[in-house]
């Protein structure tokens, strides 16, 4: 960028000794700007990394930028510096598509880590679900964080009360790459239909469910996310819209059968709509990253996370409840990485 910037002006400077002085000036200011530059010698010190997330409405969302705040209290820069190494860590999380397209592009090497459904850990570790999502064999867990319910959410209105009523209805399944997209159709197909089950589906994100929802462009739409949810209260509490029951024949065998599933409960109370308990399955939200992402930056962000886990909790209420020992074990259906399996044994944890 230097260099374009320095170029362009010798274009523009062409003519007389004086502008020839001038562009001399400028050339050694760039140079020195480059030599002297606090960002410069930041950027040197520091190895950045990026998480993979969701929609911006979304836990994922809060997850990955929950590590980076962790990561920005034990690893700045002072204190490698303090600690007597010469490497920090730097981190961004943006929002992405979710749970297979983060898988994805960890494995292009795009990202190092990512948010996942523990059930796309498991099919793209063990590569049992080619079709949804692609096989990765140096897939590995860091940790799992809060349990994930895959909630339908009515319109008020749309007279839909379960499964069955969804028939005919407008239906947000979710935009590809989604954890959500994915479970939806392996709901479908557990219970042997396609989307022409629905009179019409649409692929919008989880950012803009909500609002469709309320707008009556969709009649339900579908979200595997932790509780309580911002985007979920925006149906519920804003317009009325309720969650249904998912205990259907055909979703106690998708149990039954498993493992990285289980039913779950959403506590009555928990919306302005949410009158009673209701009864549906999900899966755990897990951290994940690749055998080449080097040890010792696993091992720093484990530990960020891990060493200041009461902060962390803090970041979101799906998160009051997270257990170090649960959060080693739970949901983690890929190796874990080296990195992290060296900070829960130096801890005791494992």
């Amino acid at each position: 960028m230097t260099l374009q910037w320095q170029s362009s002006l010798i274009i523009q400077l062409t003519k007389g000794d004086t502008m020839k002085k001038i562009i001399t000036t400028i050339s050694a200011a760039l140079v020195l700007f480059a030599v002297s530059s606090p960002f410069n010698s930041i950027a040197k010190s520091a190895e950045f990394f990026s998480i993979g997330t969701g929609g911006p409405t979304g836990v994922y969302f809060q997850v990955g930028n929950a590590v980076c705040k962790m990561v920005a209290k034990i690893q700045s820069a002072e204190h490698g510096r303090k600690k007597g190494t010469d490497k920090a860590y730097r981190c961004s999380a943006p929002s992405t598509g979710g749970s297979t397209y983060n898988i994805g592009q960890i494995m292009q090497g795009e990202l190092q880590f990512g948010v996942a459904q523990s059930d796309w850990q498991y099919h793209a570790y063990n590569g049992t679900r080619p079709d949804k999502v692609k096989p990765y064999d140096k897939l590995r867990a860091v940790f799992s964080a809060h349990p994930e319910p895959f909630q339908i959410i009515a319109r008020k209105g749309s007279k839909i009360k379960d499964w069955k009523s969804l028939k005919g209805k407008k239906v947000n399944i979710g935009n590809p790459g989604s954890g959500q997209r994915g479970t939806f159709e392996v709901l479908m197909e557990a219970h042997g239909v396609d989307t022409g089950y629905f009179g019409a589906t649409s692929e919008l994100t989880s950012s803009e469910q909500s609002g469709a929802l309320c707008d009556k462009k969709i009649d339900a739409f579908g979200y595997t996310v932790g509780v309580p949810n911002a985007g979920v209260a925006q149906s519920t509490d804003g317009c009325g819209a309720s969650i249904i029951n998912l205990n259907t024949d055909a979703v106690k065998k998708l149990v039954a059968d498993n493992p990285f599933y289980a039913f779950a409960t959403i506590p009555k109370g928990t919306y302005k709509t949410s009158k009673k308990d209701v009864t549906t399955f999900g899966v755990m939200a897990s951290f994940v990253t690749s055998a080449d992402v080097s040890e010792d930056l696993v091992y720093s962000v484990t530990k960020a996370v891990f060493e200041n886990l009461d902060d962390f909790r803090k970041q979101h209420p799906a998160f009051a409840n997270l257990d170090p020992k649960k959060m080693i074990v739970d949901g983690l259906s890929a190796p874990l990485h080296p990195g992290a399996v060296k900070y829960y044994k130096e801890k005791g944890l494992m």
